[in-house]
Parts: structure tokens; C-alpha cells; sequence
């Protein structure tokens, strides 16, 4: 999932528009899978591209039951089907609204189904204009936990346009940053949010989003074990069997740091790692870059300081220091559930920060 991140009229639904061929721009150049859809001499219509489109409003069918909604993605299609009508209701949570019509639906289930109407379509590339935009917060805690359940069983490509940093942390693994219509920058995630010189690293909120494993749970005290790159984490509940991958969100300002390791501290989580880079944030504060791991070889996670702290500690890029970590938010796919359910713990995805050890 590639996510076009930036600020209303940057040019995110237009980039969307063009690669459906909805817009056209002269010079402009598209090749899916190494397929031209378009260059300086051909240009593929609309009904000749094989995208799943969904729109900021569902736009369903008000006299269709949910049923003959989802079918009309299928009567789209004009490949075998690779995806099926039971799968993708099974995926999304519709079984028991297929008889339903629209306006007995709720804001989120109806998205749903706009969803499933474009995966029945068959589409090569799925195009998602920020989905979310007109949902209270509870419809799109709803509706989050499904498009991670997508995300982590179809192999369909997904552009998603949003302005909302959460939900990007939540589902993306690419980001395409943009401003005033043009890529300012692109690449992993997890890569670009840990980089000081973008505007992401600057956000009052700032996160950094690290790929865990499940490595083992300690009954006794009802912790979890996360293994991530450079390092481990303990959190307290239980996130699945060993092996379950996770997505887990480290906040800057839940970062403190120390030359020393730490002793006799409630914080659970100690983390060995290096500086990289230190950008002042403004007259109060730094915002640092580490590197989990011994040599610095690891995961980045970002540290919001003060300016005081840094100089009364001495500090300086290229430095060992421990990085302790107050709390943690468990984000993701990899739930062991049998329902999506952003508000389970113990076994499924938490809604939040799960406080490490303190």
C-alpha cells in the first residue's frame, strides 16, 4: 500500500484522476507492471483500465440491496474472476447486511461496500481518495481494522490518499510525500518518517512506525516480547502467537534518553542505539535520530528533547545512549482475532498507546 501524503490541494486526488484516466495530462506517462496505460502517443480510456476506484462518498446504488451493489463490481470485469463475491464479503464484514439496502446502513458500513464493489471489479491497481474523510472518529476506528485485514491477505496494489498522518501510519508501507503538486520526497515508511529534515519529523505529534514480531508472551507477569530490528520491546498483553507480525508506533516525546543504561527505573524498555542526527527544533527543543542496535544498525526511532537536556547530557551524533522508552502504541495487522476489533486486547489490535511498563 503506497499512501500520497500531504496538505488539502497538493495534488493528491489529481495524481489519482490521471492514473484512471478521469484526467489527462499531455506530457504525463503511466505503465502498470511494465503495461503502457499512457505516454507521449497512446492514451487507454477509462473503461479499458483495470483500476478498482473508491471515492470519498460510497456513491452506492440507492434501490440495490448491498447483494446487487457488490455484484456490479463484477459485472465490470472482464477478466476470470480472482477474487470472489464470498471472499471479499467474508473479508469486509458484509455477510450479514447483503440483503440490507444503503440507507438502512451505517456511514462505515457503507464504505465497506463501496470497497468490496471495487475488489469485485477485479482490479489490477486499487485507488483509495481519502476513504475516510467523512467518518466520525468511531466509524473510522470501524472501518480501519478492515482495510488492515486487505491490506495483509490481497496481493492488489493500493495508492490511498490521505491528509491524515494516522491513518497512514496505520496501513501504508511506501510513502509518497507531496506539496504544492510536486513529489517532495518517496520511499519506506518507516524510513522517511524518521527523517529530521521532513516536514513529518517536525509535526508537533511525531511517530516513527517499527515492523515487530510476536517472540514470546511471560504468563506470570502478562507481557509480551517484541522483537524488532536492533532490539526488543516488552509490552504489557498478550498480541498473538509467536511468529504474529506487528506494527508498532513510537511516539518522539515518549523517548527519553541516557548515556548510561538505566537503573531502577519502572520503564520496562531500554534500548542500547546510537545518534545519527540531531535537528533543533526551535528554541526549546531537538528532535534526534537513533539507530536501535549496538552499532547503531538498527530500526529508526525518533527522541523530542529539550535543548537543555541535550547540552547538560553532553550529547552528540555518533554517540552510544539508551533510549528508554515510555510507551508504545500496537498498530497493525497480524491480530490473532476472528473479528477485526480495534478495541480488543489481550489477543487483538489495542486502540492505542499500550503503556510499557510504567
Amino acid at each position: 500500500m503506497t499512501a500520497l501524503f500531504g496538505p488539502s490541494g497538493c495534488g493528491k486526488t489529481t495524481v489519482l484522476r490521471c492514473v484512471a484516466g478521469l484526467q489527462r495530462v499531455a506530457d504525463g506517462y503511466l505503465a502498470i507492471d511494465g503495461e503502457v496505460w499512457q505516454d507521449a502517443r497512446s492514451f487507454r480510456p477509462v473503461h479499458r483500465r483495470a483500476i478498482g476506484y473508491v471515492f470519498q462518498e460510497p456513491s452506492l446504488f440507492a434501490h440495490l440491496s448491498v447483494r446487487s451493489n457488490l455484484a456490479y463490481g463484477l459485472k465490470r470485469t472482464r477478466t476470470a474472476p480472482v477474487i470472489g463475491f464470498d471472499e471479499v464479503a467474508a473479508l469486509l464484514g458484509l455477510g450479514h447486511l447483503l440483503d440490507r439496502a444503503p440507507a438502512q446502513l451505517s456511514g462505515g458500513e457503507r464504505h465497506r461496500v463501496a470497497i468490496g464493489r471495487a475488489l469485485l471489479s477485479q482490479p489490477r491497481l486499487l485507488l483509495m481518495d481519502e476513504p475516510l474523510s467523512g467518518l466520525d472518529t468511531l466509524a473510522k476506528q470501524e472501518i480501519l481494522p478492515y482495510l488492515e485485514r486487505l491490506h495483509g491477505s490481497l496481493s492488489i496494489p493500493v495508492l490511498y490518499v490521505s491528509h491524515d498522518i494516522a491513518e497512514v501510519e496505520r496501513l501504508a508501507d511506501h510513502l509518497v510525500l507531496m506539496a504544492s503538486g510536486r513529489v517532495q520526497t518517496e520511499g519506506p515508511l518507516m524510513e522517511l518518517q524518521a527523517d529530521p529534515r521532513l516536514a513529518l519529523a517536525r509535526m508537533r505529534q511525531t511517530s516513527v512506525a517499527l515492523a515487530a514480531t510476536v517472540e514470546a508472551y511471560d504468563g506470570e507477569y502478562g507481557i509480551t516480547t517484541l522483537a524488532v530490528d536492533g532490539g526488543h520491546l516488552m509490552v504489557p498483553g498478550r498480541f498473538g502467537q509467536a511468529g504474529t507480525t506487528r506494527r508498532v508506533l513510537v511516539a518522539a516525546s515518549d523517548v527519553s534518553l541516557s548515556p548510561q543504561p538505566p537503573t531502577d527505573s519502572s520503564i520496562l524498555n531500554s534500548l542500547v542505539c546510537r545518534i545519527v542526527e540531531a535537528e533543533r527544533q526551535d528554541d526549546l527543543q531537538m528532535t534526534v535520530v537513533l539507530r536501535l542496535g549496538l552499532r547503531g544498525q538498527g530500526a529508526g526511532v525518533l527522541a523530542r528533547i529539550t535543548r537543555k537536556s541535550w547540552d547538560r547530557l553532553n550529547l552528540g551524533v555518533g554517540l552510544q545512549v539508551y533510549a528508554q522508552i515510555k510507551s508504545v502504541a500496537l498498530i497493525g495487522a497480524g491480530a490473532a482475532t476472528d473479528a477485526p476489533d480495534a478495541r480488543k486486547t489481550g489477543q487483538g489490535t489495542a486502540p492505542g498507546p499500550v503503556r510499557a511498563g510504567r
